[in-house]
């Protein structure tokens, strides 16, 4: 078993393994920040006794989509190669599945943007409370986007390094500390409703890169971040304001 074990190891002895790992780590991690924000919005809509197990299953199906697509690499690899050309664009299986997850993306936020501004919509409200009570309704919009962020991921982990063993430990590293966010994450989008608009926001972005990257204009990575934590900060200092506000009413 050890001698089987040993080639699929031996980076360990390689400085610029770890470097390559410790990198593929936290791009895993805050990869992961798309697909936490959805499953947060999501199972907060859920009855209370649910929403935890919902998380879990999430989370959980996230971890074996990953390692199972890790085990069929080289199948992944070869969703990046063309299949037909449109608008001279030469589109993948990985390309349409971008298109799909993000089209996704922003129906659901649109929808509960639009939802959350005018919450009397009888029509809106039949469709919300409808997956409000389905449990299982919530863990199946969960596992269409986890496939998507999962085949995103695994896509990203090959162009960072060729160890396998380096990618699953990244990979089960990064969805470990989802799990362990998650609840925390969830219980402060709650508790601050003006969060629920922003994070809201951040899905309707993301679901337009994810077309944008899906018809050939891709968008840099580091420039979607730095503008979800330019919107974090500014919120995260209108929170502070109204609470010091509140207080000095108070007195």
């Amino acid at each position: 078993m050890l001698e089987f074990l040993a080639p699929h190891f031996a980076f360990i002895h390689d400085p610029t393994a770890w470097v390559a790992l410790l990198t593929l780590v936290v791009l895993e991690v805050v990869l992961g920040i798309d697909n936490l924000i959805f499953i947060s919005i999501l199972t907060n809509k859920l009855p209370p006794e649910h929403r935890v197990m919902a998380r879990r299953l999430g989370i959980g199906a996230a971890l074996i989509m990953r390692l199972l697509l890790l085990a069929t690499i080289s199948f992944i690899v070869k969703l990046t190669a063309p299949i037909f050309t449109a608008f001279g664009h030469g589109f993948s299986w990985r390309d349409l599945i971008l298109i799909a997850g993000g089209l996704f993306l922003v129906w659901k936020a649109t929808r509960e943007i639009h939802h959350t501004v005018d919450p009397l919509d009888h029509k809106d409200e039949i469709v919300s409370k409808t997956i409000q009570v389905s449990l299982v309704g919530a863990i199946f919009q969960i596992l269409l986007l986890d496939l998507v962020f999962s085949i995103d991921s695994i896509i990203t982990a090959v162009g960072m390094t060729d160890e396998i063993a380096i990618m699953y430990i990244a990979v089960i590293v990064a969805v470990t500390v989802m799990l362990v966010a998650v609840n925390p994450l969830s219980a402060f989008i709650e508790k601050n409703p003006t969060i629920v608009m922003l994070a809201l926001g951040f899905l309707l972005m993301i679901g337009m890169t994810l077309i944008a990257d899906g018809f050939g204009f891709h968008v840099p990575k580091g420039y979607i971040y730095a503008a979800m934590g330019f919107s974090a900060l500014v919120e995260g200092l209108n929170m502070l304001a109204r609470r010091r506000k509140t207080k000095g009413s108070e007195h």
